[in-house]
């Protein structure tokens, strides 16, 4: 299985024409959903064999529904594992949300920061990581309410860390927007979270609704604060695989690249500054 390190970029089937047949050589690694490549047969089928022989990739799910009280589904999770073992896939990662709750919502709901929810939680991990052989990697999530809230968001992310056996994919934009939103500083999250969890990360740019109200939208620049934010989390962590997001508002490929120059500048920075090797390079 290739390694994922460096700086990253979602693969998106509306960028093919401009990505093949050579994908750009300053994208490090990969990210797809798998729910949008499975089934995969024909000219997709060959586009993405193409693409995976050329560069890592990762996977960032949209369907697990990890906090959900339906019954977890395990032949979807079977599916994922097909996947990621037929394209040599080493990561899996997913949200720590849900999405379904007699059926499917089509968004992203808080888990309630209780213990109860924890305990639901980390028992329904350890079942996908049993199907799927592998650590499972979820994401912080950004939240708009925190429905009985007995917790707060680092205690339960966390508790569910600690007690799971999963790994972390760090999102430095949905802290920002959680600790706008939320009232909490955001260096001091990053700085809390432990750090041999943590195996990729995410950056994205937001909406401003208000001076107090940020909406995670993945369709714009990243800011200058985020920027900020994510060299605070090298600093701190150590320099890990970072993709950018950019789901809404796409524009031309260069620009992409440019942000994902950026990141490689930062980790560059970061590296020479604390004379670290490279964090992450995950088989």
């Amino acid at each position: 299985m290739k390694n994922v390190s460096g700086a990253g970029l979602g693969f998106r089937r509306e960028m093919l024409a401009k990505l093949l047949p050579t994908l750009p050589s300053e994208v490090d690694f990969w990210e797809v959903a798998p729910e949008n490549w499975i089934p995969l047969g024909g000219k997709y089928q060959t586009q993405f064999q193409e693409a995976s022989s050329q560069a890592p990739f990762t996977t960032h799910g949209l369907s697990l529904s990890i906090g959900s009280s339906d019954k977890l589904d395990i032949e979807f999770v079977k599916r994922i594992k097909q996947f990621l073992d037929a394209h040599n896939i080493s990561l899996y990662s997913e949200h720590l949300s849900y999405c379904s709750g007699e059926g499917h919502m089509y968004d992203l709901m808080p888990i309630p920061f209780t213990e109860e929810a924890a305990q639901h939680v980390i028992s329904r991990i350890k079942q996908v990581q049993d199907i799927l052989e592998r650590p499972l990697v979820l994401e912080n999530v950004s939240y708009y309410m925190a429905p009985g809230q007995q917790m707060s968001e680092l205690d339960f992310t966390k508790t569910i860390l600690d007690e799971s056996g999963c790994l972390m994919l760090l999102d430095v934009n949905n802290v920002y927007v959680n600790s706008i939103n939320h009232k909490y500083n955001a260096n001091d999250f990053i700085s809390a979270l432990p750090t041999n969890k943590i195996v990729y990360g995410h950056i994205a740019g937001h909406f401003d609704e208000a001076d107090d109200l940020k909406v995670d939208t993945h369709g714009a620049d990243v800011i200058e604060p985020v920027w900020n934010l994510l060299t605070h989390a090298y600093n701190t962590h150590g320099v890990f695989p970072t993709l950018l997001e950019r789901d809404f508002n796409i524009p031309p490929l260069e620009k992409l690249l440019g942000e994902v120059k950026r990141i490689k500048d930062i980790q560059q920075a970061c590296l020479q500054s604390s004379g670290e090797l490279l964090k992450g390079s995950v088989a």
